[in-house]
């Protein structure tokens, strides 16, 4: 009788000891931290980029005016009596020698006397003048037509000595004196032919409105131009037989174009930025005038444009 309830009460109390144990577990587990998770890999970024190098070459600083071809002789052939055009033997753009006839011109006196027959024949009189070209050279204009009337001075007919076509360089008055120290030149026409040239003087008179002065410029080759045909002239500013460059791709700036730089290699995978001055350029290339480097620096060309100073990159 006594044995059964001390039975049961035993089980109780494993019980409750069972549930006491498995509850200080569970709150022990809780309360340790837990196991933190694997950090994921940095993967450091890599701008593609090509290089280049500084070489050492001729540089020039070159200044483009514009010219306009221009005969500087022309001869005016004058009519040396009145009355009116007989008959026109040539054309604007003809080519005449010296003594060609040009054209004839029928005196008015002559023209009086038309139907008149005196009946001694010696006394006939044609009146019919034979104007001849002075010079040889090309036809420039022709100002009359046949039948048209003219005075004795009247302006027949210009003629342009080819051998007088020059270029007239248009030059601005703060260039005056680069242009004036400077003898060879080179011209280049619109169909892409380029000559040799020759800066031989100065006209005394100034273009009032553009404020610029006139330099005639020979060409140094036989080659026949219309008048005032546009063309380039290009005048050497500055020469240097040995001078460090970059092509212009290397050269970085800021807004201002007051600062330059270029982002040079330190190793295979690492540029920085190295402030530098300018010297001579064009449209290809740039003098480096410092620092100085060397032949075996190189030099991001291309991908460096919004580096900061220090960049790891890649070599494409």
């Amino acid at each position: 009788m006594i044995s059964q309830p001390m039975t049961r009460k035993t089980k109780l109390i494993s019980y409750v000891t069972v549930y006491l144990f498995s509850g200080i577990l569970l709150i022990t587990t809780s309360c340790k931290p837990k196991a933190e998770a694997p950090a994921e890999a940095v993967i450091e970024a890599k701008t593609p980029v090509t290089i280049t190098n500084v070489k050492t070459e001729p540089m020039t600083d070159v200044i483009e005016l514009n010219a306009h071809s221009s005969f500087l002789k022309k001869n005016s052939v004058k009519a040396n009596v009145s009355g009116h055009i007989e008959s026109i033997e040539l054309n604007p753009g003809d080519i005449v020698e010296k003594g060609q006839l040009l054209l004839t011109i029928k005196t008015k006196e002559s023209a009086a006397m038309d139907g008149y027959v005196p009946s001694d024949t010696s006394m006939r009189f044609k009146g019919l003048i034979k104007v001849k070209a002075p010079k040889a050279g090309i036809i420039s204009s022709v100002l009359h037509q046949n039948g048209d009337n003219v005075m004795e001075g009247d302006e027949l007919v210009v003629i342009a000595e080819q051998n007088s076509m020059v270029l007239l360089l248009e030059v601005p008055y703060e260039l005056n004196q680069v242009v004036s120290k400077s003898k060879g030149c080179k011209i280049i026409l619109s169909d892409s032919r380029e000559f040799d040239g020759a800066i031989s003087s100065r006209l005394p008179v100034m273009d009032a409105q553009s404020q610029t002065v006139s330099y005639i410029v020979h060409i140094n080759s036989k080659v026949v131009l219309p008048e005032n045909l546009i063309a380039k002239v290009r005048i050497v500013k500055t020469a240097k037989s040995n001078a460090n460059v970059l092509p212009k791709g290397a050269v970085l700036a800021n807004e201002t174009q007051s600062e330059f730089w270029v982002m040079k290699l330190i190793n295979d995978t690492m540029a920085v930025k190295v402030d530098i001055k300018k010297g001579l350029e064009n449209s290809e290339k740039v003098e480096i005038t410092s620092p100085s480097f060397l032949k075996t620096d190189r030099f991001l060309m291309t991908g460096n444009y919004g580096l900061p100073d220090t960049a790891v990159v890649k070599i494409k």
